[in-house]
């Protein structure tokens, strides 16, 4: 099994393979055009997109500038809107569900690396996924950290850092992050 396979899997594994630095170095080329793209290429972004991201559903707008590991293990539903700033280190799987909104700034981490300092060293690590729901809308500033799930129809407050699972339908925020009621329906 190669090293690209070990980090999906969740193993530990070694950051410096070769194989995984050829993928972020060509994941970041991407990026880079990506960026460079004019306000109006559409049809470049779009075939930047099949590229970049493992799949990608219709009506997807991601603004620039985007920071992103891989981008093959990135998966994103139809109707989804990012905003500026984008960074995902998704040494995992990332899904994003449909009708979803996310605000500036946002970072998803998949990456974890250990607490003991030698092993730390060695560039050892490891990597949960992260999966954010349908109609879901996260404001800006937030950090969603490794293995965290975001339920269904649920609103994360700006600057929320997401340490655990959300359940769905909830309205959740802080440092760390909380429910804190459900969404009302028709509430702004």
């Amino acid at each position: 099994m190669g090293a690209f396979e070990t980090m999906i899997q969740g193993d530990r594994y070694w950051i410096n393979d070769p194989q995984l630095i050829e993928i972020r170095l060509h994941t970041r080329e991407l990026v880079d055009e990506f960026n460079q793209l004019a306000p109006r290429a559409e049809a470049e972004r779009q075939h930047l997109f099949t590229q970049l991201f493992a799949e990608i559903g219709d009506d997807v707008h991601v603004e620039k500038p985007i920071h992103i590991d891989y981008g093959c293990n990135i998966h994103l539903g139809h109707h989804v809107f990012i905003n500026f700033g984008w960074t995902v280190l998704d040494c995992a799987k990332v899904t994003i569900g449909d009708h979803v909104f996310i605000g500036p700034h946002v970072a998803m981490y998949t990456a974890n690396h250990p607490l003991d300092k030698t092993t730390r060293a060695n560039h050892i690590g490891d990597a949960e996924p992260i999966t954010i729901g349908s109609n879901v809308w996260i404001g800006g500033n937030c950090i969603i950290l490794p293995g965290v799930t975001i339920g269904d129809d649920c609103v994360i407050g700006a600057g929320s850092l997401v340490t655990t699972d959300i359940e769905s339908g909830m309205l959740a925020m802080g440092q760390p992050c909380r429910a804190v009621r459900p969404v009302l329906e028709g509430a702004r």
